[in-house]
């Protein structure tokens, strides 16, 4: 097994850098709506990317961190698409046109990507420093799936976002149209625009994202190995880059997707238990150190067997039934933001 080396960190930095250059400064200079075909064909690069990685992990680093990469993948990429009805509110919410949204989702994916880091680092030094925080997480994730399987979409509403309070009240919010701009002057005073306090929910609602999917992986890669950073980080940020192609992909057909939660919820109660498990064997003795009572390969067998018989079950119950799993948002006519 190879030792990671701060080369190796830079080198993925500057790829991630690369791609967003490209994507932003390149494919969406101007702002305009994002088609189906191009939503289409984005998704099928960063997944093509993302397999291609997971490859040279497999060979670099062997195959169980190339497998608990693949794992942590998948389950960050399913939560994604978990989180892409939210984002859809969000924006409907504020009535943000469809050609400003990829800009909003830029900058906050790239946000996400700081915000993970951060929660990696420092959930990677707590854990070794206190051991015992891994069956907390563990009952914490437990708790957020079986919460996930009962939970109501109409509960979110960014309306009770306290960033988004907080904002409103310390910040001028400007009542003119500046387009695709998060900061603006009128009559010669700065102001933020209502897409800015729409980056802010953004930014804010990943913030709730990380706490269920940094602990899910960090139960999802060997603690002990030496490569558990760096595995964790990349899957992370690789399901965060094509979450904006996702978006745009799912964002009007997320009738297909209607049992997703479910999966969802029993990955993360499997995981959840998987790490307190993991950890009583440790504490007890069972195994030695840095042996994993699940291996790799159930893991990942788990994850996508979950995944796939939500998502078939999803198409087949909206082939039978085509009405509307999750209702239409409506925008108070008294709103003080609009984003156009």
């Amino acid at each position: 097994m190879a030792e990671i080396l701060p080369w190796h960190w830079a080198a993925f930095s500057a790829f991630v850098i690369l791609m967003l250059v490209l994507d932003l400064g390149v494919f969406h200079r101007h702002s305009r709506e994002t088609t189906m075909r191009e939503a289409g064909i984005w998704t099928a690069v960063w997944l093509a990317l993302a397999l291609v990685f997971n490859v040279i992990v497999w060979k670099w680093q062997g195959p169980a961190a190339g497998g608990e990469f693949l794992a942590g993948y998948l389950t960050e990429w399913a939560l994604s698409m978990d989180n892409v009805f939210v984002f859809a509110v969000i924006f409907t919410y504020f009535r943000v046109p469809m050609k400003y949204q990829h800009r909003v989702l830029f900058w906050g994916i790239l946000g996400a990507v700081f915000l993970r880091l951060t929660f990696i680092l420092v959930g990677n030094v707590l854990i070794k420093q206190f051991e015992w925080l891994l069956p907390l997480l563990g009952l914490v994730l437990v708790y957020t799936g079986v919460k996930l399987a009962f939970k109501s979409e109409e509960e979110v509403d960014p309306e009770h976002n306290i960033i988004l309070r907080i904002a409103r009240k310390f910040f001028r919010v400007a009542r003119g149209d500046h387009g695709n701009h998060f900061f603006a002057r009128e009559e010669g005073k700065f102001a933020v625009t209502p897409l800015f306090l729409v980056l802010l929910v953004v930014e804010s609602t990943d913030v709730l994202f990380a706490i269920d999917s940094v602990p899910t992986i960090f139960g999802l890669v060997t603690s002990t190995a030496t490569y558990f950073t760096f595995v964790v980080f990349t899957s992370n940020v690789f399901a965060i880059l094509g979450l904006r192609a996702l978006y745009f992909l799912l964002a009007g057909m997320m009738d297909m997707f209607r049992y997703l939660s479910y999966g969802l919820s029993a990955i993360l109660v499997f995981v959840g238990i998987k790490m307190c498990v993991e950890y009583a064997a440790h504490y007890f003795h069972w195994v030695e150190p840095g042996v994993k009572i699940v291996p790799w390969y159930v893991s990942l067998g788990m994850i996508i067997g979950l995944l796939t018989v939500s998502i078939v079950a999803s198409v087949i119950a909206a082939k039978r039934d085509p009405k509307t799993h999750h209702p239409p948002v409506v925008l108070p006519e008294d709103s003080p933001d609009h984003a156009s």
